[in-house]
């Protein structure tokens, strides 16, 4: 399987080697480690557990979830069995193709022409905040977080997890900060400020008048204040921060290799949408995928019988299972838009949006508006980086942060 881009002129990953997560090609495709956790580098070893039913969520600290008083209902992302599937049925139609173009592309439309004309007028700004400004505004247009008090929800977010973890009694594998417990995440004046200025007013708003988003559906289903706050709070994890980051990576390479640049910039959008599946297969936005096995999964690796016994935690690779050269051919470490993929309905992203019962719902809407923004903001003719952006390593998402991009007209 070969690449049908010229060597010379690839773009490879950055952020991997960059960041601490030392480069994921292990030849062992899984193993269990002296802590006793199933690492997982291989693609088929990853899909099959990520589509297993024995498994529940570990990460993003789901298993101290459990310790949160006065939550019944679980954000979707903690959700597991038939409770999981209904709500992600009832959600779906937030997110689908037809919803985005009919209902939000427009509204991503006006916003991206906002802020490229933002830089027009200043002549350098920071990519890193220019796209969680974005982030911010699309992901709260689904979500429903429209009614704020004051405007900088943006700012209320990003100090929100910027914050460092507050307790030492996690695994650093599964710390998430935003959830260390909820006595201390309501005492919080960002997570204060988050609810008092943004989110309380978006539920008392549709109280009165319910709209077609994710805050009135959760209403209708009963969720309290203080779920509803959760739900918010996981959407913006999940939608606004990973987004963010993947807008600044895939501006990175398009402005370091102006062949891309102008490929991207003359294709059609079905094929932009392919160059921007290829740079998220290379660069996952979400490095490690935590599941606990709720039962004894049965596996085949490497020409050999594997049990992964019940109550056991495993690590998913997620850059590795992206990069095994049994799907994805030569030069793995390489941006190669069009490249072959070995095996029957597989992805161009590979795992960027994860796989099976917990793949990521907004994976259409993060694309779509990645694009509607990268295609007016790279059509700008002098549009250049001043510097290399600063990377940094995530322990929310278990990936990396671009900061300090500035560019400039």
């Amino acid at each position: 399987m070969h690449c049908p881009v010229e060597h010379g002129s690839l773009s490879y990953q950055k952020t991997s080697r960059s960041v601490g997560a030392s480069p994921e090609t292990s030849s062992t495709t899984l193993q269990r480690d002296a802590q006793g956790v199933w690492q997982v580098h291989g693609f088929e070893e990853a899909r099959t557990i990520l589509r297993s039913s024995a498994t529940r969520q570990a990460g993003f600290n789901a298993e101290q979830l459990e310790k949160i008083p006065g939550v019944t209902n679980k954000p979707i992302l903690y959700m597991e069995g038939k409770a999981h599937q209904q709500q992600r049925k009832q959600t779906a139609r937030f997110f689908t193709p037809k919803t985005v173009s009919s209902s939000y592309r427009q509204f991503m439309e006006t916003l991206a022409d906002q802020f490229v004309n933002v830089l027009k007028r200043k002549k350098r700004v920071d990519l890193s905040q220019l796209s969680l400004k974005l982030a911010v505004q699309v992901a709260a247009q689904v979500v429903g977080v429209t009614n704020s008090r004051l405007p900088g929800m943006d700012r209320r977010l990003d100090a929100f997890f910027q914050q460092q973890p507050s307790s030492q009694e996690m695994m650093p594998l599964l710390r998430w900060k935003p959830f260390t417990r909820l006595r201390q995440l309501f005492h919080q004046r960002h997570v204060l400020a988050f609810y008092w200025l943004d989110v309380r007013p978006a539920i008392r708003a549709r109280k009165r008048q319910a709209q077609e988003d994710v805050i009135s559906h959760l209403i209708s289903q009963n969720y309290t204040d203080a779920e509803i706050l959760t739900e918010c709070i996981t959407y913006a994890a999940a939608g606004m921060v990973t987004t963010r980051e993947f807008i600044s990576i895939a501006a990175w390479h398009f402005l370091e290799r102006p062949e891309l640049r102008d490929r991207y910039l003359a294709a059609p959008e079905e094929e932009r949408l392919e160059m921007l599946h290829e740079t998220l297969r290379l660069e996952p936005v979400v490095g490690n995928l935590y599941r606990r096995a709720t039962a004894d999964i049965p596996l085949e690796s490497q020409g050999k019988k594997v049990v992964i016994p019940e109550g056991e935690m495993i690590n998913i690779h997620i850059y590795a299972a992206n990069v095994d050269e049994t799907v994805v051919g030569e030069e793995p470490l390489a941006l190669c838009p069009g490249r072959p993929i070995h095996g029957e309905r597989i992805p161009s992203m590979i795992m960027g949006f994860g796989d099976g019962h917990h793949r990521c719902p907004g994976s259409y809407l993060a694309i779509q508006e990645t694009d509607i923004f990268l295609h007016r903001l790279l059509a700008l003719d002098s549009l250049h980086m001043e510097r290399i952006p600063t990377l940094n390593w995530n322990e929310l998402t278990t990936g990396y942060e671009i900061r300090n991009f500035m560019i400039a007209v």
